[in-house]
């Protein structure tokens, strides 16, 4: 299956790959992403920086969700953002494809005393009739998705007429090609299972595409934590780590202007695009 990839606000489609399926009905993305966060799950719990859920506030507010709402968190890893959402009153659905990280989510889900369904799947093909729900979130996942494309379409058919359509995710700022393949060499020797970030204009393409009408899509800053925590959290082979210190070294203006590579305390930081975009699919 060939997938088309985006760069820059030219337009152009610059980018091909290839996804080629393995064993148990999953592609060889979707087998590495299962694989990574089987493995890393222990991770991924209160302490984590995702934990803190600010940014899923901010953009689900002005949404004005009716009250319990029918949410669906797409590859939810520990469930800090379908968690948030059920606390608010939402009737939420957290998926994700690994079942440690479901087991994660669930027990934490009990330490609160919330209500929430869990299911296993992938985000390309999500099992539910279409008009099924107020609300798809995938928050700082999409990167590992095999077809981005066809998550955007799937999420699309189970919106209601109104629904909303919030993705949080890393990006690179329009036309930075030289930025964005640096960063995508760090990230993918950093974890094999990292796929593809898409920029602003690639992802409001494919909501277009897909009937969905994009209100936001905004850049910002995020800092990231030091070089070493994200070795340890993705737990970066010995020989990965030196690579990417290498490519820090040699990073390119491009890139370590808009990324603001520096270093603190001996410690090597940067600070990530954080892209959140918010569509709706549009009344008949």
């Amino acid at each position: 299956m060939r997938i088309r990839g985006f760069i820059g606000a030219g337009g152009a489609a610059l980018r091909e790959w290839r996804c080629m399926k393995s064993g148990g009905g999953l592609d060889a993305i979707q087998q590495a992403a299962q694989d990574q966060f089987a493995r890393q799950s222990h991770r991924y719990g209160s302490g984590h920086i995702l934990a803190r859920v600010e940014d899923v506030r901010q953009a689900v507010e002005p949404l004005r969700l009716p009250d319990g709402a029918a949410v669906l968190d797409v590859a939810t890893g520990a469930g800090h953002t379908g968690l948030y959402l059920a606390e608010s009153g939402c009737r939420v659905t957290l998926t994700d494809l690994a079942d440690a990280m479901l087991d994660r989510a669930r027990e934490e889900a009990a330490r609160r005393g919330l209500q929430v369904e869990f299911r296993r799947h992938s985000a390309e093909s999500l099992p539910y009739a279409g008009g099924t729900f107020d609300l798809v979130i995938c928050r700082v996942a999409a990167h590992h998705f095999s077809a981005p494309e066809q998550f955007v379409s799937e999420t699309a058919r189970v919106l209601r007429s109104g629904g909303a359509f919030v993705l949080i995710d890393g990006s690179v700022e329009d036309g930075q090609v030289e930025a964005e393949e640096w960063l995508h060499q760090v990230e993918k020797l950093r974890d094999p299972s990292h796929h593809r970030f898409l920029t602003p204009s690639a992802w409001t393409a494919l909501c277009e595409a897909a009937g969905l009408r994009v209100i936001q899509a905004r850049l910002s800053p995020f800092k990231q934590p030091d070089l070493e925590w994200y070795f340890e959290t993705a737990d970066t082979p010995p020989a990965n780590r030196e690579r990417v210190r290498e490519l820090v070294r040699e990073a390119p203006a491009a890139a370590r202007s808009l990324f603001r590579v520096a270093e603190e305390e001996g410690r090597t930081v940067w600070w990530w695009q954080r892209l959140t975009l918010v569509a709706r699919r549009s009344s008949p």
